[in-house]
C-alpha cells in the first residue's frame, strides 16, 4: 500500500508541469504534442517549471553574448535582450544578431543555459555525495567496521565499477591513472540521467539527451584512448598483422584509422539517442493523457488507462536506462581503453 501511494505521487509529480500547462491548452482548445515535446526536450536561455492561467513560472538565467558587429559584450536575460539581438525561432531559439547589411549571424554565445544550469547542479550533488563519504572515512580507521546505509551503497557501486569494469577491461597494470576519469563519467552521466526524471526544479533539463553534451564525454573518451595508446596500438592501426598487399593497398590501414573515429562516434550517438527517445516517449505518453479527454469520456477514459500505465512502464524503465546507459558508456570507454594497452603476444 504505501508502494502504490509512492507510485501515485511519482506520477502526480511527473504530470505537474503538463497539467499547469493544460490549463492553457483546454482554453485554446489545441493540443501540440510535437511542439511540447520538443520545448522540454531543446536547451533554452530560462528555466521554465510551469504555467498556470497563462502565466509562466520560472527564472531567467544568464545570457552573456559577444556582439559579431561592434565586438562588444552584453551581459542580460531574455528578459532585457539587446537591440539587434533576437531569439531566432527556426534555429531552435537560439540567439542571432541583426547584421546592418541586413544579414543575420550567430554571436559568440557563452549564456548559461538550463543545460549548463543543470550540470552545476549535477557537480554540486556529486561534491556534496563524495565529500560527505570522504568525511566519513577520515573519521574511521582500518580497525573500524564497513560502513553502512547510504555510505556503504556508494562504496559498493564504486568498487563494483573500479574492479568489475575498469580494472577487468584495461588490466591490473595500467587501469589506476584511468579510474578517476571513467569513474567521473560513471557518477556524472548517472546523477545527470536520474536527475532528467524529475518533473520540476532541481530536474527535468534533457542534458545527456544533448549531443553536445555527449560529443564532449565521447570527445574525452577519444583523448583517453588515443594520447597515451602504446606502439602496439598504433602499429596495429598502421601495420596490423595481415597480407602484405592489404597493407600495400593501403586498405586496411584506411580501416583501422576509420575505426579511431567510429568508436567515440558509436559512444557519443548511442547516449545521445536513447536518452533523447526515452524523454520523448514519456513526454509523449503524457500529452496523451490530456490529448484523450479531447476525444470524449469513452474514448478518453480508455487512452488514459491505457497513456498511464505506458507512463509509468516507462519511467520504471527509463530508471533502469539511467544505470545501464551510464554503465555502457564507462564500459565500452574501458574497453576501448584497455585495447590501446594491449601487449605484444608472440605468435
Amino acid at each position: 500500500m504505501k508502494e502504490l501511494k509512492s507510485i501515485c505521487l511519482l506520477l502526480m509529480m511527473a504530470m505537474i508541469p503538463l497539467t499547469m500547462s493544460a490549463g492553457e491548452e483546454q482554453e485554446e482548445e489545441t493540443l501540440n504534442i510535437s511542439e511540447i515535446v520538443l520545448e522540454h526536450l531543446s536547451d533554452s536561455y530560462e528555466w521554465h517549471i510551469a504555467t498556470y492561467e497563462g502565466k509562466h513560472i520560472g527564472f531567467p538565467l544568464p545570457i552573456i553574448i559577444r556582439s559579431s558587429q561592434t565586438g562588444e559584450w552584453h551581459f542580460c536575460t531574455e528578459h532585457t535582450l539587446p537591440e539587434g539581438f533576437f531569439f531566432n525561432s527556426e534555429a531552435h531559439g537560439k540567439i542571432y544578431e541583426q547584421m546592418p547589411d541586413g544579414n543575420i549571424e550567430r554571436p559568440l554565445d557563452l549564456s548559461i543555459t538550463r543545460n549548463v544550469f543543470q550540470i552545476w547542479i549535477v557537480v554540486a550533488v556529486l561534491l556534496v555525495v563524495f565529500l560527505s563519504c570522504a568525511r566519513w572515512y577520515k573519521k574511521r580507521d582500518k580497525t573500524s567496521d564497513a560502513p553502512g546505509g547510504f555510505v556503504g551503497a556508494i562504496e559498493m557501486l564504486v568498487m563494483m565499477i573500479n574492479d568489475d569494469v575498469i580494472k577487468e577491461s584495461i588490466g591490473e597494470k595500467h587501469y589506476k591513472p584511468y579510474a578517476p576519469y571513467l569513474l567521473t563519467v560513471f557518477f556524472f552521466i548517472l546523477v545527470t540521467n536520474l536527475l532528467g526524471l524529475l518533473p520540476i526544479f532541481p530536474g527535468g533539463s534533457n542534458v545527456t539527451g544533448n549531443i553536445n553534451i555527449t560529443f564532449f564525454l565521447a570527445f574525452c573518451t577519444f583523448l583517453a584512448i588515443n594520447l597515451f595508446g602504446n606502439k602496439e596500438y598504433w602499429k596495429d592501426i598502421f601495420w596490423p598483422n595481415v597480407p602484405i598487399f592489404l597493407k600495400a593497398i593501403p586498405l586496411m590501414p584506411v580501416i583501422e584509422l576509420f575505426g579511431v573515429f567510429t568508436k567515440p562516434f558509436a559512444l557519443m550517438i548511442r547516449l545521445f539517442a536513447n536518452m533523447m527517445a526515452g524523454h520523448a516517449m514519456i513526454l509523449s505518453f503524457s500529452c496523451v493523457i490530456f490529448l484523450g479527454w479531447t476525444l470524449g469520456v469513452g474514448m478518453g477514459i480508455g487512452l488514459n488507462l491505457f497513456s498511464i500505465l505506458m507512463l509509468l512502464f516507462m519511467n520504471a524503465l527509463e530508471l533502469l536506462v539511467a544505470f545501464v546507459q551510464a554503465y555502457v558508456f564507462t564500459m565500452l570507454s574501458a574497453v576501448f581503453i584497455g585495447l590501446a594497452h594491449q601487449e605484444h603476444h608472440e605468435e
